[in-house]
């Protein structure tokens, strides 16, 4: 890795640096393929502030669509519960149209920020679909199903979860 990135990695997760954000920015458009694994420990790190800035310099990096299973490993750890939200919020700088079976575990099993955006993310992005994707995602509300957070809003939960997987089975039905 070179001195450069190692520089960035540097300032941008020092806790003191109020231009941490800048030098996620500077940092993601100028990943190389060393750095990137670097980065992508520090998205698993305990610090939910420097993986949150390492998500950042994800997203500005060409090495978007590999990083995303430690995004969603980061969203997904109980430790990030607190924080979930913004996770799920820089979301929106990477390609998630082959990521619905994630999104669609984080509407379900995130917290309320994580999951509002969650719901967003599944009315606004066109993803790609397959017969798989559609019985991951029924694995996954059975699995809600059978351990809902609580019985009140598991009624809730189901009138905006039916009629997503009704739609999807209607378009394979189609075929």
């Amino acid at each position: 890795m070179d001195e450069e990135i190692q520089s960035l990695i540097k300032r941008m997760s020092d806790p003191n640096e109020k231009e941490a954000f800048y030098f996620a920015d500077k940092l993601g458009k100028k990943l190389n393929e060393s750095g990137r694994d670097a980065i992508i420990e520090l998205v698993k790190g305990d610090n939910w502030e420097i993986s949150y800035l390492a998500c950042r310099a994800l997203s500005q990096s060409p090495y978007n669509e590999e990083s995303l299973d430690a995004i969603f490993e980061a969203i997904n750890d109980k430790k990030n519960r607190a924080h979930q939200g913004a996770f799920v919020q820089i979301l929106e700088e990477f390609d998630l149209s082959l990521r619905f079976v994630d999104i669609f575990r984080v509407f379900l099993f995130g917290n309320f920020k994580a999951q509002a955006l969650a719901k967003m993310y599944l009315d606004e992005v066109e993803f790609d679909m397959t017969p798989r994707t559609l019985r991951k995602a029924e694995k996954h509300w059975n699995h809600y199903l059978h351990n809902p957070e609580d019985e009140g809003s598991l009624q809730l939960k189901k009138s905006e979860v039916e009629p997503i997987l009704a739609e999807i089975r209607e378009l394979f039905s189609e075929e």
